[in-house]
């Protein structure tokens, strides 16, 4: 049986993959989850897997080399595929420290740990052992509103404390596969959306807002292009990246589902009046007169869009499904877990958006 550790699964992207893999492979493999518990990771995200034989939870900071060693003892890890990170913009420009604790510190103790676990006396690695470093298209910086694409061999400009950090894991990991030929990959995605999703992120935060008849923040102009891809094809491109994937290469995922922010906020908007039965009392909330222009983030990038040409040709992946099918599915999930959301943004949260946004 094969044993996969996954960093940061209770989070938005992690949960999701966890999900797929036991679609996917059910009994098969066994899931050893490592996750620290933040803000963003929310046990309750995999309150269904969490009573699987094959299925083990670890709260563990992935900056404790002690901790993270003793999983590396304690099992035969077969896979790491890396999610563990702070991933949230705003909070990077507010506390960058954090980031760089979390993003590079914790990315170089999970490097050496299996680095060590891994490692043969006589020099090289052991067969079929791979470490997946999921990282984001931000760090390649902006693009010209006019076109052009992120491709792997885009130069990395990153301009947040967060695409810095991001960054700065992603050489660490090249320069373990350049020097110790360190059995790993690295993925850049582009912007997720989907289940869980914790609601900082912009379409369950227009969700959530528009549902109560709050005001829907805006950044700047509205204008920023992102490439949107839905959570489950991402998980299935980390899969295939692990099984066809060549060692030591970087493959981009994106969407092909580029949008302007103003366009992902008024689409919410339309799909929710259409999606809200008549009798709903949210539906005469839902209005596009709940949008507010707010101060625009420092270093506000303009553009991502990432060509996913390598991933389809090498590996066979591409995405399925379109954003008018995937923003239906995700409401849809919002609609039925009501619940969730209300514990999520509870307490803290709550404090954390009107510091950002400045909006009642």
């Amino acid at each position: 049986m094969r044993t996969y550790l996954v960093t940061g699964g209770c989070g938005f992207i992690g949960s999701n993959y966890i999900h797929y893999m036991f679609r996917k492979y059910g009994d098969s493999i066994r899931i050893i989850n490592v996750d620290a518990l933040t803000y963003a990771g929310n046990p309750e995200n995999l309150k269904d897997v969490e009573k699987r034989e094959n299925y083990t939870f670890i709260k563990a900071d992935i900056c404790d080399k002690e901790a993270i060693s003793a999983v590396f003892a304690q099992n035969d890890i077969d896979r790491v595929v890396h999610f563990a990170a702070e991933s949230h913009v705003d909070r990077s420009i507010k506390d960058p420290e954090i980031f760089v604790r979390t993003n590079v510190l914790g990315t170089a103790v999970m490097l050496n740990c299996a680095k060590a676990a891994w490692e043969l006396e006589g020099g090289g690695f052991q067969e079929d052992k791979k470490f997946l470093h999921v990282s984001t298209d931000e760090v390649y910086g902006s693009l010209e509103e006019d076109g052009g694409y992120f491709y792997e061999t885009t130069p990395y400009a990153p301009h947040s404390p967060y695409s810095a950090s991001k960054a700065s894991s992603d050489m660490l990991v090249k320069a373990y596969m350049d020097t110790y030929k360190f059995p790993a990959n690295i993925t850049n995605c582009s912007n997720n959306y989907g289940p869980y999703q914790f609601p900082e992120k912009l379409i369950p935060l227009i969700i959530n807002n528009a549902l109560q008849g709050k005001k829907l923040p805006v950044y700047g102009d509205g204008r920023n292009v992102r490439d949107w891809l839905y959570v489950e094809d991402h998980a299935k491109a980390i899969d295939m990246v692990q099984e066809k994937g060549r060692l030591f290469e970087t493959y981009n995922v994106g969407g092909h589902n580029e949008k302007q922010n103003i366009e992902i906020v008024n689409t919410i908007i339309e799909t929710l009046q259409e999606m809200l039965a008549e009798d709903d009392p949210r539906r005469a909330l839902v209005t596009k007169e709940l949008i507010t222009y707010v101060e625009d983030r420092k270093g506000h990038d303009r553009r991502y869009a990432i060509a996913p040409d390598k991933i389809r040709a090498e590996v066979g992946w591409e995405p399925e499904t379109m954003f008018r099918d995937g923003i239906r599915l995700t409401i849809q999930w919002y609609f039925e877990h009501g619940d969730w959301m209300k514990n999520v943004t509870s307490g803290e949260y709550q404090k954390y958006y009107n510091e950002m946004y400045h909006v009642k």
